[in-house]
Formats: structure tokens, sequence, C-alpha cells
């Protein structure tokens, strides 16, 4: 993990169920007598990001309906820390500049606004195109007082654009941050929660994770998956190059990787990839910048 990244540690569950007390109800032992929670319970795992976001960021309270993507706090703070890194690096970015950025697909969570503005002190940006999920967003925004001025959640009515609709003519952006949906379907999504649960050793229901996935298809699955997701990204980029500095996504799938490549040269971009890995989860980043970008 990033060197700044304070959850490299053990977590210490009984300090944050102080902050959410539900959380109390689901921390166990483990072979070794170690406090732990049950990481393919959904419920378990959604305590804990809570509690982390009530305990360190100094929310007031947050709400996310059953069957939105939970989010996995530190490794979307692990995504902002090495966002940071690159600005300061690449275009001698002060580390401590208050930055503007844009999470393309918030989702309900807003996790990145919440985070970038909570933990560095940057202005957020998040659009969505489930009007649902603004509502949800927007809720937790309300909140927290400390929130309100920092994050504007923006509908993305028009599913065709990623950018357009967002990105006003005026306005200038440090960054895009964006988690795509990385499976091309709901039965490749499903297959996916199985198979997890199977290698899990858990039995499951499976009514019950059909039903998690309510409200989750702008989250989880899209036609093509994330290699067409981010080639969309990519391209629309081009048209707003003179106004964000640099783009960048997560990249699930090394598979997706030749065809992004590919994408960026047809573009005429700079590139950069940074490996980013979370126990036994093994992801990227992908940045590109235009060398006319400000």
């Amino acid at each position: 993990m990033h060197a700044q990244n304070p959850y490299s540690d053990r977590y210490d569950l009984k300090r944050l169920a102080t902050f959410n007390p539900e959380l109390k109800e689901h921390i166990v032992s483990n072979p070794s007598n170690e406090d732990t929670i049950d990481f393919s319970d959904s419920a378990s795992v959604y305590e804990l990001n809570k509690a982390m976001l009530l305990a360190d960021f100094n929310l007031d309270t947050y709400e996310l309906p059953m069957g939105y993507l939970i989010p996995p706090v530190p490794g979307r703070l692990e995504y902002l820390l090495h966002i940071r890194e690159f600005l300061s690096e690449q275009f001698k970015i002060d580390g401590n500049t208050k930055l503007r950025g844009l999470d393309v697909g918030s989702g309900a969570n807003g996790i990145y606004c919440i985070l970038g503005t909570q933990h560095f002190n940057w202005n957020m940006v998040g659009s969505e195109c489930d009007s649902n999920a603004v509502k949800i967003a927007k809720a937790n925004v309300n909140s927290t007082k400390s929130l309100k001025n920092k994050i504007d959640i923006r509908h993305q009515e028009n599913k065709s654009f990623l950018f357009k609709n967002v990105i006003q003519p005026s306005e200038q952006f440090d960054f895009t941050v964006c988690n795509p949906p990385f499976h091309t379907s709901k039965e490749d999504a499903f297959r996916g929660s199985q198979k997890k649960l199977n290698n899990l050793g858990r039995e499951f229901d499976k009514q019950q994770v059909a039903l998690n996935f309510e409200g989750q298809a702008n989250e989880l699955w899209c036609n093509g998956g994330e290699a067409l997701f981010i080639k969309r990204l990519i391209k629309e980029s081009i048209l707003f190059k003179n106004q964000v500095k640099v783009f960048s996504t997560l990249v699930s799938k090394t598979d997706s990787l030749a065809n992004i490549d590919k994408q960026l040269k047809k573009a005429k971009a700079n590139s950069y990839v940074i490996p980013m890995d979370l126990g036994n989860k093994k992801s990227r980043i992908v940045l590109w910048w235009f060398d006319s970008a400000l």
C-alpha cells in the first residue's frame, strides 16, 4: 500500500465500533484470536466502511441502501494518494495544493468525492447517470455540513456521454478518476459473485445474491465491460484535453490493457500505469494526458 495510507496495518475494530456501534455485531475472532469481520458478508463490510468514514473522515452520518456498491475506503483512498503523488511528480504541483477533481460515475456512495474533500481538502465534482444514486449521494453530502460547499454531484442525463454536459465550457479540473463497471452483463456479475462465495467455502441463497444486485447496473456491468467503457472514456477525453490536466481510471483486468494502450496511442495521449495491490486483489491505475494540457 501507499506509504501514506493509514490503513496499511490491521483495523482497530474496537476503536471504529465506538463511532459506529452497529459494527460490534459483526466483529468475530479469527483462528489467531484476533478481531476481524466476515469480509464475504456485505452487511459486515458496509458497517466497517461506514465506521471508517465516521471515525476518520469527519462525516456526521452516512447511509447506503442495500444493493448499491459498498465503497472499500482503504482502496479508494489509495487511488487518490497515487493521483496526488503523480500530479506532484509529473506536473510539479505541490502536495498541499487544493486540487479540483471529477469522479466519473460517482455512484450512490460518492466515495471519491467524500475522501477528496475530507482527507485532502480538495473540491470535487461527481457525475452519475442513475438519478436515484444521485439522490442518495446528495443526501449523504448534505448530511455533513463541511461537505456542502466542496462537493457537487451532477446528474449525467445522457448515458451516451461521460464528460459532455458534466464539464462546463469554463471549467478546469486537475484530474479525473473512474471506477468503471468491469462486468459485461448482469449474468456475468452474478456468476462472479457466485464464484467468489464458492471460493470462500460459503453457502449462499441464489435469490438473495440476485436481490443484492438491485440498483447496481451502472456500477458493476455495462455492454463490453471495462475495456469498452474505458475506450469511450479515452475517446471523449480528447474533447476536454485543455480543461483537464490528467485523466485516469482503474483497470481490474490485465487483459484489458492491450486495447486501452491501443486506444491511447490512437488518441496521441501520453500515458502511465501505476500498479495497485491491496491484499490479494491486484489492480492498476491508468493515467493519460495530452501535450496541450494546462
